[in-house]
């Protein structure tokens, strides 16, 4: 692949955004989570699957997503998942019925896989050696961002006109995006498209890269994380304060993005990604602790998506540690897709379910579990390296 002799911020800015556009596909329930019994309010349990579907098709295909999008090609698959994913919430503002609803979340799970797939490539595309890491850590931002403008612009949104209102605002902007970049793309070199991956070699690829405990590390310390990010911007927030819940479900994604760009990039010239991963388990699970004896504190929620930065960034960290070549490495972060995908899937049903049979104490046990859990899977993980 050829990439460009000069850094077109521009469009960068303008494919981060499609990016924003694909995590709002999460946030925007996350956000109002609280308020989607209003619209269905015989869902009961189910409706924690309002968040999770949408991460279906990426746990079937996330690790082979790369060799479809190339065969589809980058520009196109960028365009038309904006596309799918505006016509998804335009019929989602519509008020669906529950099951026809949670059909267009398993829809938007492709349009969401697309764009995760296809941005960064594409950014890569129009950067220059120099620039490609800043660009990167750019795009790798774009979740948390999009989490805080949804709980800063978005709830807003919503209280005045209805949490439809949401649906139709992301549909609107996708739509345009999609416009924007078909335009704006077109003069973009990229590879040849490939051939189509053969479907009965997908069984032994995924079972190379999940025996490997090099190659499937990141990703499963990834899935923890996943199981819990979202999750508990999704839970926790009816237990803050009214008053300042906005702000604290804002700052949240934002203190992951700090700590994760400073004191996580610090940390790593001393020690390995892997410790520093396993820092990061440990401080959350007793963050969750400390949630549990005080719930809601607006504090130990910021505390806690901190401590989850560290995770985050480290977790990234440990793909080129641990895999020397650049084939290892896109296997790698194939499987921390496709963890990432059964993380969030099952994370927010999981925190809903015990929510509602153990209440509070027994949903932030849970968290302090899978926390847990996080920082022993890498310890087992480094003692098969060694032997």
């Amino acid at each position: 692949m050829t990439t460009s002799d000069k850094t077109r911020w521009g469009l960068i800015l303008v494919i981060w955004a499609a990016g924003l556009g694909a995590a709002a596909q999460y946030g925007k329930i996350s956000v109002v989570f609280d308020r989607m019994a209003e619209l269905y309010p015989l869902a009961g349990g189910s409706i924690g699957f309002t968040v999770s579907l949408v991460g279906l098709l990426g746990i079937l295909f996330g690790v082979v997503a790369g060799m479809f999008v190339a065969a589809f090609g980058y520009r196109r698959t960028l365009v038309w998942a904006l596309w799918t994913g505006a016509v998804m919430s335009a019929l989602q503002a519509l008020h669906l019925p529950f099951p026809v609803f949670l059909g267009t979340r398993v829809i938007e799970g492709l349009s969401h896989l697309g764009l995760v797939v296809a941005g960064p490539t594409l950014i890569a595309q129009v950067s220059t050696e120099k620039t490609r890491g800043l660009a990167m850590t750019l795009w790798s931002t774009f979740f948390a961002v999009a989490f805080t403008l949804l709980a800063w612009l978005g709830l807003p949104l919503v209280a005045k006109f209805g949490v439809l209102s949401l649906f139709g605002a992301h549909a609107a902007i996708m739509a345009g995006l999609a416009v924007l970049l078909g335009q704006a793309l077109r003069n973009v070199p990229v590879p040849e498209r490939q051939a189509v991956p053969s479907l009965a070699k997908l069984p032994a690829l995924h079972w190379r890269i999940y025996r490997s405990p090099w190659l499937v590390a990141p990703a499963a310390g990834w899935l923890f994380y996943t199981a819990c990010f979202v999750a508990i911007l999704t839970v926790i927030p009816p237990f803050i304060d009214e008053n300042i819940r906005g702000f604290v479900l804002g700052v949240m994604p934002l203190a992951s993005i700090a700590v994760s760009m400073t004191l996580g990039v610090y940390l790593l010239r001393f020690v390995r990604a892997v410790r520093l991963v396993q820092t990061g388990f440990a401080l959350c699970a007793m963050i969750g602790v400390w949630l549990m004896l005080v719930p809601g504190s607006p504090l130990a929620c910021i505390a806690v998506a901190g401590a989850m930065g560290l995770v985050q960034g480290g977790s990234f960290a440990m793909v080129p540690q641990l895999n020397e070549t650049a084939a290892d490495r896109a296997r790698s972060s194939g499987a921390m897709a496709q963890a990432g995908n059964l993380g969030n899937t099952i994370g927010t049903p999981l925190m809903v379910t015990v929510l509602s049979t153990a209440g509070y104490a027994g949903m932030l046990s849970t968290v302090v579990v899978l926390f847990s859990a996080g920082f022993l899977v890498h310890a087992v993980l480094a003692i098969r390296r060694r032997f």
